[in-house]
């Protein structure tokens, strides 16, 4: 059996975007899923050793992948850094963000039903 793909989900605050996508994979086989955000206030702040844990990292905005490539060049050298796209919104868990989650999941990584 391979070792599960390893996602990371980064928005800023790590209370709705990051921490729903990271909750959409909780148990869903193949992956493991964690999530952080790059404001101070962040409920998880994203780290270098995150950074480096993942296999592949998704930010939800293009503001979040200029932080990253300004603050953790070395951790993600080399690393998958997909921007989805998804601005601030709905809350955690809300349905209209699980959709839009799912679908702009979908052509990086299997999506849940």
């Amino acid at each position: 059996m391979s070792s599960p793909l390893k996602l990371l989900f980064i928005c800023s605050r790590n209370k709705w975007r990051s921490r729903t996508a990271e909750e959409i994979y909780r148990a869903f086989p193949g992956y493991e899923a964690r999530s952080a955000g790059t404001e101070p206030s962040a409920r998880i702040r994203v780290t270098a050793g995150k950074l480096g844990w993942a296999d592949i990292v998704f930010v939800m905005e293009r503001k979040h992948a200029t932080y990253l490539r300004t603050k953790f060049a070395d951790a993600i050298a080399g690393k998958r850094v997909v921007c989805l796209d998804i601005a601030d919104g709905p809350g955690f868990m809300d349905p209209e963000l699980i959709a839009t989650l799912k679908s702009a999941l979908r052509e990086h990584v299997d999506v849940p039903d």
